[in-house]
């Protein structure tokens, strides 16, 4: 891929892929009649065979970044299927969905990566698109389960700074045992839970989420993330909502609503004329 393009867009495009896989989760996930914890945990479980048979080895580089994101992605997870059961989706979403405003504060401070105003604009876009994109089913829903999607939020943006640290190592490790972790906690969590009714439907869902959704989504993540700032990864990110009515448009085939039509153009549209300006410029500069 780089010996064509730059490495910033390459690493951008690689984030957009990134993103399309992390939007079949509302679909396959919707074919699933068992409780969040037993998707959750199932899911990241695949996911670490998924990785595991990707890297080839469990022997793991340990550094403070690796842990820091390995732990941040496990309570990211953890904490919007909590989100889930106690507010409603779309303030789950939205709420979770403010991360780049965090990571956009922490690559300032922490990772002393520069906000470039294009990048300040799309913030402002992306944020204005989530809200009209969400606008016709947002409600109060409960405090309690919208404090855990905004804590979410944050730990969301924890991991693309603590995996962008390991930009001369391989994030990918760190999906590894991020996957472990949560799929440990998940599935300890699923035990007091009903059984539920594995049909060849259901088992065929799970894989996908577990193999494609979460698996190939991580090398991509991975691959992405060494080649593009934090804040620029979060922001490509905010595509994954936008693809989610794409999908139902296709399956279900549910006709997208004005809002959301709206929302996503605002999305989309900041997002590649931020994406565009930062290859360009990285572009320039290297060839300075």
């Amino acid at each position: 891929m780089e010996s064509r393009l730059s490495p910033a867009l390459a690493g951008a495009l690689s984030m957009a892929a990134c993103a399309f896989l992390w939007s079949l989760a509302g679909l396959f996930i919707k074919v699933l009649d068992w409780n969040p914890f037993l998707i959750a945990g199932l899911r990241s479980l695949i996911a670490f065979f998924t990785i595991w048979a990707c890297i080839g080895s469990l022997r793991i580089r340990w550094s403070r970044p690796l842990l820091a994101a390995a732990l941040a992605n496990a309570v990211t997870m953890l904490l919007f299927v909590a989100a889930n059961k106690t507010t409603t989706a779309a303030n789950a979403i939205l709420l979770q969905y403010l991360a780049p405003v965090f990571t956009a504060l922490f690559g300032v401070t922490v990772l002393k990566e520069r906000l470039h105003r294009e990048q300040l604009l799309a913030l402002v876009f992306t944020i204005a698109g989530m809200v009209v994109l969400f606008m016709d089913r947002l409600s109060p829903g409960q405090l309690l389960g919208n404090l855990l999607a905004l804590t979410s939020a944050f730990t969301f943006s924890l991991m693309f700074v603590f995996t962008r640290m390991q930009k001369e190592a391989d994030p990918l490790q760190s999906f590894l045992v991020s996957h472990g972790v949560a799929a440990a906690v998940a599935l300890g969590i699923a035990l007091f839970f009903p059984l539920p009714v594995f049909t060849p439907r259901a088992i065929g869902s799970i894989l996908v989420l577990g193999v494609v959704q979460i698996g190939f989504a991580s090398l991509f993540f991975s691959y992405g993330i060494k080649r593009v700032s934090a804040v620029t990864a979060n922001l490509l990110a905010l595509i994954e909502p936008v693809f989610n009515p794409v999908w139902v448009f296709l399956v279900l085939g549910e006709a997208p609503t004005a809002n959301t039509l709206m929302g996503g153009l605002l999305i989309v549209g900041s997002v590649v004329m931020a994406t565009l300006i930062g290859a360009h410029r990285a572009a320039r500069y290297a060839g300075t």
